[in-house]
């Protein structure tokens, strides 16, 4: 069924924190080619599933969408020896393929070692001073406090990737966001074309501090994350009653599974209803209700999560089993 341009932006706007270049929206949704990319380093899990639902977001409005392995950028970021990368790069190829998104899948050494990319990487070079450069990767470096000189090129090599790649928009977690500013200030060096910035939100860690994070154990859900793996994981995860900051379960429900069911069902415990109005079955149909209730006392931590388990088991027991 054909959507309307105004539904197509829509789509594109929602469940966004910031979008950059708005105003061009409209002018390239009609031939739009998007990308994002993902460091292949650990599992693929929640976190990357925001960016992966915004795509699909963008997909649906009929936009080409191009998937960014960047292997080089995981390498340079001290994330792991070749050996590692190259055993990553074929799971997540193949995490990708099963999560049902239809995408030009690209490897970063597939075109950053041609000699105009790696000019352009020089020239960006020539206009970023070293400060600058180390804030653009204040939330994405490993061991920032003791950076690899590899880890300035990164960024450059970010800003070159939207040239090389010919896409109009760029899709991207927050913790991108000084990379590409930085872009849009040096970019004219290289003749960066203009694009639309869609940055989304991130999942706080299950344990309720710093983002969701492979690197970080008990931190995250992976998309092959077995049912009883995903009802431990968030059972133990941080939500305290009527605590809506860094709730990852709240967070989970609001960039997960709304986008994907439109609505969320919660249970009661049987063994009290009919005598606690707030243990009775509950359904939300928006997610704004929903954390309102919460924030009241008027859901209980238990039941969101038992509903979180449960929608998330949905979502992945799918993946799961394309994925073998």
């Amino acid at each position: 069924m054909a959507i309307s341009v105004d539904e197509k932006i829509e789509l594109i706007k929602r469940n966004t924190t910031e979008i950059i270049g708005e105003e061009n929206i409209k002018k390239f949704v009609k031939k739009g080619v998007a990308y994002c990319g993902y460091e292949c380093s650990g599992e693929i899990h929640l976190g990357h599933l925001v960016t992966i639902l915004k795509l699909l977001d963008l997909q649906k409005a009929g936009i080409k969408i191009k998937i960014l392995l960047a292997d080089w950028h995981t390498w340079l970021n001290q994330k792991g020896d070749w050996n590692f990368v190259n055993k990553q790069l074929k799971q997540w190829e193949k995490g990708f393929k099963s999560v049902g998104l239809k995408a030009e899948i690209i490897k970063g050494t597939s075109f950053q070692k041609e000699k105009s990319y790696f000019e352009d990487v020089l020239r960006l070079a020539s206009r970023v001073g070293v400060k600058r450069g180390m804030r653009s990767m204040q939330h994405v470096a490993r061991d920032f406090e003791n950076a690899k000189i590899s880890q300035m090129i990164y960024p450059l090599m970010q800003i070159a990737d939207v040239k090389a790649l010919k896409t109009n928009f760029v899709v991207a977690g927050l913790e991108q966001r000084k990379i590409y500013m930085l872009g849009l200030d040096v970019g004219r060096e290289i003749g960066l074309p203009e694009a639309v910035y869609i940055y989304t939100p991130i999942i706080p860690g299950l344990r309720g501090r710093g983002k969701m994070s492979s690197s970080i154990e008990g931190s995250f859900i992976s998309i092959r994350d077995k049912k009883e793996d995903i009802e431990k994981k968030i059972n133990r995860s941080y939500c305290p009653k009527g605590i809506i900051k860094d709730n990852p379960v709240l967070s989970i429900a609001k960039l997960i599974i709304f986008p994907m069911f439109g609505k969320m069902d919660i249970k009661g415990d049987p063994r009290w209803k009919g005598k606690d109005k707030d243990e009775e079955d509950k359904t939300f149909n928006d997610y704004q209700t929903l954390e309102d209730n919460f924030e009241r006392g008027y859901l209980y931590p238990l039941n969101l999560k038992k509903a979180v388990a449960g929608y998330l088991e949905k979502i992945i027991a799918p993946i799961r089993k394309s994925w073998k």
